[in-house]
């Protein structure tokens, strides 16, 4: 009865079908008429517009008045959680990419990385770390030596006078080895024509040393 009053012979569909967002597949709508964008959890549905069952929801009308539309939800009531148009079962693990690994919980979700964070220092050899997109994996990497050389040289392709071509650093020069007389100050500095770290010298002296007490000729 309901299906001979909402339902009209031939059918009558638009000529191009609608353009359904993201997560939401074309469907034949109550009627087995015309083609119509499945409603997704959460969103309004009736006889005619129906919900989407490849993800398991159903028109609830538990929650609706006498004469209105139902609530798409899943068929045995439980929560579930919807991500970039797509809905997950509540428990479900899914990952919406390759990087991150998320567990839908109670309506909600909860994500963690794949992809370690973790945080390469400078070293005398690596003294450039950069993190790149490698092409076919998923996950960032650390690269130095080829990149460091392809910065170099552009550096010194667009100012060969400039003396450091590179973001200089170094640490502070270490107090004078010799309390007295030349010694030696250390420092680590990446400022050389490589650009790449190392310890350096340099002649120190914080005061002469006292000269040595005469020696008197002994008395016979």
């Amino acid at each position: 009865q309901v299906c001979a009053q909402l339902c009209r012979r031939p059918c009558y569909c638009p000529w191009v079908p609608p353009r359904c967002p993201r997560g939401s597949p074309l469907v034949l709508d109550g009627c087995g008429c015309c083609k119509i964008c499945a409603r997704r959890l959460g969103e309004p549905c009736d006889f005619l517009h129906v919900c989407d069952q490849s993800q398991g929801l159903v028109c609830d009308y538990s929650s609706a008045s006498a004469g209105t539309g139902g609530t798409c939800n899943f068929e045995d009531d439980e929560e579930g959680c919807e991500v970039n148009g797509r809905v997950y079962r509540d428990g479900e693990v899914f990952q919406p990419s390759c990087k991150i690994q998320c567990h839908c919980l109670d309506g909600g979700f909860n994500c963690i990385p794949l992809c370690q964070e973790d945080v390469r220092l400078p070293t005398p050899d690596c003294p450039y770390p950069r993190r790149v997109e490698i092409p076919g994996k998923c996950c960032p990497e650390w690269i130095c030596e080829a990149q460091d050389q392809h910065l170099l040289r552009d550096a010194r392709a667009v100012s060969p006078l400039l003396r450091f071509p590179c973001q200089e650093w170094g640490t502070e020069w270490s107090a004078c080895s010799a309390t007295c007389g030349l010694g030696f100050a250390t420092r680590v500095s990446n400022q050389n024509r490589y650009c790449r770290l190392e310890t350096q010298r340099r002649l120190c002296m914080v005061r002469p040393c006292p000269a040595p007490p005469a020696a008197f000729p002994a008395v016979s």
